[in-house]
C-alpha cells in the first residue's frame, strides 16, 4: 500500500497550489483520506479530510474557506486545492488514510505518504 503526495513548491502570498495524493496497492473504499502538515519546530496538524465515497469533508479552522479537498475515485487520488495562501501555510504536507470514522488526530491514521514541501513567501 502506497500513498504518494506531490504538487508542493514555492508560491507567493495570495497564490495557489494544488497537492495530489495517489493511492496504490488497495482501494480505500471505507477509508477517510486526510491531509496533515508539519511546520519546522511544530507538531503535525490536521488540515482537511474527506470520506472516500461521500461528499463529507472536514477542515481545520485555519484553512476553511481557502483550501478544498476532493477525491477522484476512478483515479484513486485525493487533491488539496490551496488558495489565498499565507506564509503560515508553509510546511511539509502529508496525505494519510484511516478506516472508519473521521478523526483529527494524526495518530489515528494508518497509512501515510512521504510528504511534499510547500513554501509560501511573504
Amino acid at each position: 500500500v502506497q500513498l504518494q503526495a506531490s504538487g508542493g513548491g514555492l508560491v507567493q502570498t495570495g497564490g495557489s497550489l494544488r497537492l495530489s495524493c495517489a493511492v496504490s496497492g488497495r482501494t480505500f473504499s471505507n477509508y477517510y483520506m486526510g491531509w496533515f502538515r508539519q511546520a519546522p519546530g511544530k507538531e503535525r496538524e490536521f488540515v482537511a479530510a474527506i470520506d472516500w465515497w461521500g461528499p463529507t469533508t472536514y477542515y481545520a479552522d485555519s484553512v476553511k474557506g481557502r483550501f478544498t479537498i476532493s477525491r477522484d475515485n476512478a483515479k484513486n487520488t485525493v487533491k488539496l486545492q490551496m488558495n489565498s495562501m499565507k506564509p503560515e501555510d508553509t510546511a511539509v504536507y502529508y496525505c494519510a488514510a484511516r478506516p472508519g470514522a473521521f478523526r483529527r488526530d494524526s495518530s489515528q491514521y494508518d497509512y501515510w505518504g512521504q510528504g511534499t514541501l510547500v513554501t509560501v513567501s511573504s
